[in-house]
């Protein structure tokens, strides 16, 4: 008897358990709702941390990692096709620019697809998980759909190739097909139609192309769930915040700091819980004196009565310099957490003045930092959502159909856009460094328009139709001598006119 897919989830899920929970503890410090505790349901209690920097950074570098890898108004990727191909395929040489024109309108379809479906809102939801707990399944059809780690199983090969991915859903017997509901157990309950079922998805590698097809909790298949997908085109996108060679899962950003949270949550707990104990106001009347405690109860503030100062004291806890220590290391573990989440407060040094260029330059160092991670990232998300989108498209009749294995997509943000902003700096820096040279000198030796050409590339800048060339450098600069010359004889012109008006100087008589 083969294997149901419930059956085939559960073997799965042991080798998950422990990525699953270093993610729960994670999350726990962090955004504890992302990955929920076991057992979770609509009354759970989730722990609420006693510092916010957790969830702060999650939320900050899900935010400019999603502004890297999908910035708005440009897209992320270009349609790459050989220059020998191109001529092969159109028997004529120099056809290139019209070749890009087409590539660049199916670019610009494709991104208004993505924009229509609202992806972003999704992806922002899949950074957080794979911050938090380093792995999340992302679904990318006519909408996008985020998966958990508590709600997916996936194996790979010992090369990172993803072998099965099995889903586990909960579903109301309701939306189930008439013809599975007939064949189904009743509930012990039938007053209670909304009871659920879990509804599992099973995807299979199967040589050329993925299988797929769906299960309920007992066994039995979905009724037309069965299908197939092409190899490099699959709906179905496990990612992972870092790659571990032999492991199905990664690990996720937040547990590299996890020492780091721990001890903030713990100290900060100490602060806060110290900080109530020493605000509380408690006095002491002495039994043996002669104040009497009702009168000190009693009095209104700035009262007389009659007492003795030293029968009265007031509790105190005497802890400022042991609270000055833990605020000193708090103040630390802050700091390096910042950094790691590259917030603006680890970016401004601690001076009296501190430069718009210092701020500039670490900021750009914390942002090369994740190089490694933009690898991963435009492999495993970015490159499969363009592929899919487009076959999407094309099986649709929206885009024409390329020609197989000679147009293929690159991406051009993320690590793309990091080697460019290299590049920008070293041109910069170049520049400065013929400063002391003299602007005669400069405009000697440098080519202007060569150099403007590459900065405009290092910035990402389509560069066609924006710079002049030297012939329509040369046809301004002609246009514009001419307008001097212009300008220098008009004055004589209107002189001779003049002198030609005026009767004194024997010019022509005006009979009035």
């Amino acid at each position: 008897m083969s294997m149901t897919a419930a059956g085939r989830y559960l073997q799965l899920a042991s080798q998950r358990e422990p990525f699953l929970t270093r993610a729960r503890e994670a999350a726990k410090l962090t955004i504890p709702t992302l990955v929920p505790p076991d057992g979770h349901g609509p009354h759970t209690k989730y722990y609420t941390p006693f510092q916010s920097i957790g969830a702060r950074g999650v939320n900050n570098l899900a935010a400019k990692l999603l502004l890297a890898l999908l910035p708005p108004n440009s897209p992320f990727f270009k349609l790459l096709i050989d220059d020998f191909m191109v001529d092969k395929m159109t028997q004529q040489p120099g056809m290139r620019g019209q070749v890009d024109k087409a590539l660049n309108k199916i670019e610009r379809s494709v991104m208004t697809e993505i924009e229509a479906k609202a992806m972003r809102i999704s992806a922002f939801e899949a950074l957080k998980q794979a911050i938090v707990a380093g792995n999340c399944l992302v679904y990318a059809e006519e909408t996008m759909r985020i998966f958990r780690l508590d709600r997916y199983v996936v194996s790979r090969d010992p090369m990172g190739n993803v072998l099965e991915i099995i889903t586990e859903e909960d579903i109301s017997r309701e939306v189930l097909p008439q013809i599975l509901k007939e064949t189904l157990e009743k509930p012990e309950n039938e007053k209670s139609p909304e009871k659920t079922l879990k509804l599992y998805t099973w995807v299979r590698r199967n040589g050329t192309h993925w299988t797929v097809h769906q299960e309920i909790g007992t066994g039995q298949m979905v009724p037309n769930s069965k299908g197939t997908y092409p190899l490099d085109k699959s709906p179905w996108m496990p990612l992972r915040w870092t790659k571990i060679d032999g492991e199905d899962y990664g690990r996720g950003y937040v547990e590299e700091f996890l020492g780091d949270l721990r001890s903030l949550e713990g100290l900060t707990q100490s602060i806060v819980e110290g900080s109530a104990a020493s605000a509380k106001v408690l006095f002491l009347v002495s039994p043996n004196g002669t104040t009497k405690m009702k009168e000190v109860a009693e009095a209104p503030n700035g009262a007389i009565r009659n007492g003795n100062a030293a029968d009265v004291t007031v509790i105190q806890t005497q802890k400022h310099a042991d609270f000055q220590v833990a605020l000193s290391a708090i103040e630390r573990i802050e700091g390096r957490i910042s950094a790691a989440f590259l917030l603006a407060a680890s970016v401004t040094r601690q001076a009296e003045r501190v430069t718009a260029e210092e701020i500039r330059i670490m900021a750009s160092e914390l942002e090369d930092a994740l190089g490694g991670v933009y690898s991963i990232l435009s492999q495993e998300f970015q490159l499969p959502l363009v592929t899919r989108v487009m076959f999407r498209m094309e099986r649709r009749g929206q885009l024409p159909s390329l020609p197989k294995g000679m147009v293929r997509p690159a991406i051009t943000t993320g690590l793309e856009a990091l080697g460019r902003g290299q590049d920008q700096n070293r041109l910069r820096r170049f520049l400065g460094n013929l400063e002391p040279l003299g602007p005669e000198v400069i405009a000697q030796y440098l080519n202007v328009p060569e150099f403007i050409a590459r900065m405009g590339v290092s910035e990402g800048i389509e560069m066609d139709g924006l710079i002049r060339s030297a012939e329509e450098v040369a046809q301004a600069q002609q246009q514009a001598q001419l307008a001097a010359m212009g300008q220098q004889m008009l004055p004589g012109g209107m002189q001779i006119l003049r002198d030609q008006l005026d009767p004194s100087k024997n010019g022509p008589q005006v009979e009035g």
